[in-house]
C-alpha cells in the first residue's frame, strides 16, 4: 500500500466515510473526497489534515505507509503509565508468530513459480517489516517489565 492509497483508505473506512468525517477534521465532505482521491491532481491532503485525519480515526496507516515508504519501522512508545504483564508479551509473543508466519507465506507463495518478481518482493518486504516491527514492540514490552 501506498500513502495515497492508504489515505483514501483510512478515509473511506471512517464509519460514515467522508460525509462523517470532513466535518470532524475541517474539511467539506467533497474536498476530503477530492484530496484522497487518487485519480484526482488538483487536491491534495495537507500534512496538518493528514497529522488531524489521523488522530480523529484513530487509525495509524498513513503514518505507518509514510514510514515504511522511506525505509524506517513505526513502533508505538511504551505507555509510561501502564505497568507491563506477562500476558501483554504473551499476545504481542503471538503476533510475532502471526507475522511471522505470514512473511513466510509470502516468501512461499513467491517462490511458487521459481522466481521472485516486483510485486511478488514488495508483500514480501511488506511482510517482513510487519515482523521487525512486532519484534521491536516485543522487546520495548520486556524493557518495560525491567526492574
Amino acid at each position: 500500500m501506498n500513502s495515497q492509497d492508504a489515505a483514501y483508505a483510512v478515509v473511506h473506512e471512517y464509519p460514515g466515510g467522508t460525509e462523517s468525517l470532513g466535518p470532524r477534521v475541517s474539511i467539506s465532505p467533497a474536498v476530503l473526497r477530492n484530496k484522497v482521491n487518487p485519480n484526482n491532481d488538483t487536491h491534495h491532503l495537507t500534512f496538518a489534515e493528514a497529522r488531524r485525519i489521523t488522530a480523529m480515526t484513530g487509525d495509524k496507516r498513513m503514518l505507518q505507509t509514510w514510514a515504511h515508504e522511506e525505509g524506517m519501522l513505526l513502533v508505538k512508545a511504551p505507555d509510561s503509565c501502564t505497568s507491563e504483564s506477562d500476558m501483554s508479551v504473551l499476545e504481542l509473543v503471538a503476533g510475532l508468530m502471526v507475522a511471522n508466519g505470514a512473511f513466510g507465506k509470502e516468501i512461499y507463495d513467491a517462490l511458487a513459480d521459481g522466481g521472485v518478481d516486483a510485486e511478488e518482493m514488495k508483500r514480501i518486504e511488506t511482510a517482513g517489516r510487519g515482523v521487525m516491527t512486532v519484534v521491536a514492540e516485543v522487546k520495548q514490552r520486556l524493557r518495560g517489565m525491567v526492574g
